[in-house]
């Protein structure tokens, strides 16, 4: 087998269980040196425990790899700084950073709590900031001294994000958030030889067990395993993606697939008085095809419309 990534240095967060850990095996077996971050938290960001990222290090380990277990925050600024220094010191560079960790605290909004509100968006957009801000930060200076850079950052975002999942606002916010964010940082990145991407996996996790129908077959269980995620993720860290930036991929045991971001539709000119705009709206409207649901496509099923007021 062609390994794609020997010899690279990765940190993979949320590493320890489910997704995170397969983005970790995987590169592994591609030849990668790991950091393998987990917190160790419940579903709901509650409590920590470092032996789910040790059992990863130790299974790495067992198959001839070099990997490193890291039980750091990825919202504490600070934290998410020892730990990319971490990887450097222990493997002298770094060249992956896949920022996987996650938590959530489903609830509609009317109901939702200032608390689960900040948790989430702490968790998944600043622990997506943090990391990349240090490592980003590494490849800079690497790139100004005139050292080779060689660098991937791949983000976790979700279909929740993307196209919207009622129940999830504080979740799909802060996934619309990393995908933005990985357009904006992927344009900064490019002068210093870094490519950010992210991925939007639909996998069965401890995260996802409880959203939608359980499957009913044991093919629609291993058509939903963490497992088909690694293989987009592993090949963006690899330099033979080093031309593909900026972009967010759907991935699962069913497709691959690339998101197309937000598009201008039907515009017309401007207009002064807001008393003309119920026709010119109802018109940009009619030509205008319907948000997509969430399985992704476009012009899907009419979105729910607030009562009219007569």
């Amino acid at each position: 087998m062609s390994r794609l990534c020997e010899g690279r240095v990765a940190i993979v967060t949320g590493a320890g269980r489910g997704i995170g850990r397969e983005h970790a095996l995987s590169l592994a077996r591609h030849g990668a040196k790991l950091v393998v971050n987990d917190l160790g938290a419940a579903v709901d960001g509650s409590g920590g425990d470092l032996s789910p990222a040790q059992q990863v290090v130790e299974e790495i380990k067992a198959k001839g790899g070099e990997a490193i277990a890291s039980g750091e925050s990825v919202s504490d600024f600070e934290g998410a700084e020892r730990m990319v220094q971490s990887a450097i010191d222990t493997f002298g560079d770094l060249h992956i950073l896949i920022n996987n960790a996650g938590i959530l605290r489903d609830r509609m909004l009317s109901n939702m709590t200032e608390a689960e509100w900040d948790a989430v968006i702490n968790v998944h957009l600043k622990g997506t900031f943090a990391p990349s801000r240090h490592a980003m930060g590494y490849w800079r200076d690497r790139a100004k001294a005139g050292q080779p850079v060689s660098g991937r950052i791949i983000n976790t975002t979700s279909v929740s994000g993307i196209y919207g999942n009622p129940g999830q606002a504080n979740y799909g916010a802060a996934k619309a958030g990393i995908a933005a964010f990985t357009t904006i940082a992927a344009l900064e990145a490019a002068r210093y030889g870094v490519t950010v991407n992210a991925v939007a996996p639909i996998a069965l996790t401890r995260m996802t067990d409880n959203l939608g129908p359980a499957p009913e077959t044991d093919e629609d269980r291993e058509s939903r395993s963490p497992i088909w995620i690694a293989p987009i993720a592993t090949w963006l860290a690899s330099d033979e993606a080093a031309g593909v930036t900026g972009r967010v991929f759907e991935a699962s045991g069913q497709f691959l697939a690339v998101a197309e971001g937000w598009v201008r539709g039907p515009s017309t000119g401007p207009i002064e008085d807001p008393t003309q705009l119920g026709s010119v709206v109802e018109g940009l409207l009619a030509d205008a095809r319907q948000n997509s649901g969430t399985d992704g496509v476009p012009g899907g099923p009419p979105q729910p419309q607030p009562p009219s007021r007569a």
